[in-house]
């Protein structure tokens, strides 16, 4: 079983920047990888992706804002995220997943707020 810890969440200001981070119990060697977010009455979103082999697909609200990637060798998913606005404020959790294994953190707190 695979453990994922986000950390990097917190509160910012309108046109901000974050960067989240997941860290898995184990190897992410060979693992889709991605993040998605959830706000309060809104339906969960997938918000980037990231192959195994390092290709990232990101939805239309944050394409060009946010940027996926990974650290094989740390067994790390980062999520850079700039021009934070009060729409992205949500909890982001990540999500590995390989073959018919699929696991997802805790998730961590975004506030987009002046």
């Amino acid at each position: 079983q695979v453990q994922l810890v986000e950390s990097g969440g917190g509160l910012v200001q309108p046109g901000g920047s974050l960067r989240l981070s997941c860290t898995a119990s184990g190897t992410i060697f060979g693992w889709n990888m991605g993040w998605y977010r959830q706000a309060p009455g809104k339906q969960r979103e997938l918000v980037a992706s990231i192959t195994s082999r390092g290709i990232s697909n990101y939805s239309d609200s944050v394409k060009g804002r946010f940027t996926i990637s990974r650290d094989n060798a740390k067994g790390t998913v980062y999520l850079e995220m700039n021009s934070l606005n009060p729409d992205d404020t949500a909890v982001y959790s990540c999500y590995a997943a390989y073959k018919d294994e699929s696991y997802r953190g805790q998730g961590t707190q975004v506030t987009v707020s002046s």
